[in-house]
């Protein structure tokens, strides 16, 4: 593979409209280029709704937009304690995987989030100006400090802002995010006006690029959606199951005592994850694949999908396993990819800083 990461075309791109920062900061914020983020954490291998849900769209988008930052966004994995030994290797599996799905460091700023300092100063400026209620009211923070016995850190009641932070220091202009993150992005978009109401337009409201794929539900509990924290081995389909792991996956399947296949997510949510996940990876819609499937009993539908998926994950678990044997290259992409993105973020921050008072 070529290491021509974020050279010429590429780091041009990113720097669109960077120089200009210093001379004309509150005329930015309307004429932005179109520039897309986003991040994911490095707590463990990408199951298939991550990669269903947005890896997918993120090859898509190098296609659709010149300017596109991706990031290991590794602050925001140690909000809940992490082994650093664990972490440390976790950065370089997801930048495996997310090369392996077909993110192409040629097209797109790929960087660890940690290695570029503005965003978390840009964090805490953004903190400044954000109320405790407003962060209260965000779903995620009630959910994970119930599971902390509502003790949950400081971190992790703040992390939606330095997530706001890690949009606005590229002054990005969309961002992919599913149902569950809308909220965020609305904060995300207030802070912005914030910002730009006490100090001058600057900053571009982002909008959500709201994924088009139907949620994947976890295979043990299709009420909930596929995690890569579900304790249930059984319940989450990774990019790295060989095909006799996915096959016991599928054969364990929860679903009910009707043999028929159909599409009916509010009375029969077990098939219709099969249905969706089927529909996800072939590129059929529902209503095909139950025509299709007509005559077969979920048992036997089971291993048509675990087949389809194999058949879809198969060549991305292949080069995820070339790749991690090449350490070396995975951390020079991250090593260009953090050069690049610190480019765009060192002016954008400085202006800010010099918006706010600080310089």
């Amino acid at each position: 593979m070529a290491l021509s990461i974020v050279r010429g075309a590429v780091r041009s791109r990113l720097r669109t409209g960077v120089r200009t920062l210093t001379t004309a900061p509150h005329r930015e914020a309307q004429s932005a280029a179109p520039r897309v983020f986003s991040g994911i954490q490095p707590t463990g291998i990408p199951h298939l709704g991550n990669y269903l849900g947005a890896l997918q769209s993120w090859v898509s988008l190098q296609e659709d937009f010149t300017s596109v930052l991706y990031s290991i966004v590794d602050l925001h994995s140690i909000t809940v304690p992490q082994d650093p030994a664990n972490l440390r290797g976790s950065v370089l599996d997801m930048t495996a995987c997310l090369l392996a799905c077909g993110v192409d460091p040629d097209r797109s700023c790929l960087f660890q989030q940690s290695r570029v300092p503005e965003h978390a100063q840009l964090g805490w400026i953004l903190g400044c100006m954000t109320s405790m209620p407003r962060l209260r009211h965000l779903p995620q923070w009630k959910m994970k400090s119930q599971n902390q016995k509502n003790e949950g850190s400081v971190g992790l009641f703040t992390y939606p802002v330095l997530q706001a932070a890690d949009i606005l220091l590229y002054r990005s202009t969309h961002v992919p995010v599913g149902d569950d993150q809308a909220q965020h992005l609305e904060l995300t978009q207030d802070v912005a006006r914030i910002f730009n109401h006490r100090y001058g337009e600057f900053f571009p409201i982002p909008k959500a690029l709201m994924s088009t794929s139907k949620k994947i539900r976890s295979l043990r509990d299709p009420m909930v959606k596929m995690s890569k924290s579900d304790p249930q081995k059984l319940a989450t389909v990774r990019l790295t199951d060989t095909p006799d792991e996915i096959v016991m996956k599928f054969r364990k399947a929860v679903t009910d005592c009707t043999s028929e296949v159909t599409y009916d997510p509010e009375n029969r949510p077990g098939v219709s994850n099969l249905v969706a996940i089927h529909s996800a990876v072939s590129g059929l819609t529902p209503e095909e694949l139950v025509q299709q499937s007509r005559g077969l009993e979920t048992a036997q539908y089971k291993l048509v999908v675990a087949e389809a998926v194999i058949a879809k994950l198969t060549p991305i678990r292949e080069e995820i396993q070339r790749l991690r044997g090449e350490t070396g290259y995975l951390t020079n992409v991250l090593n260009c990819g953090t050069q690049g993105a610190r480019e765009v973020a060192a002016p954008v921050y400085d202006t800010v800083c010099g918006m706010v008072g600080l310089r």
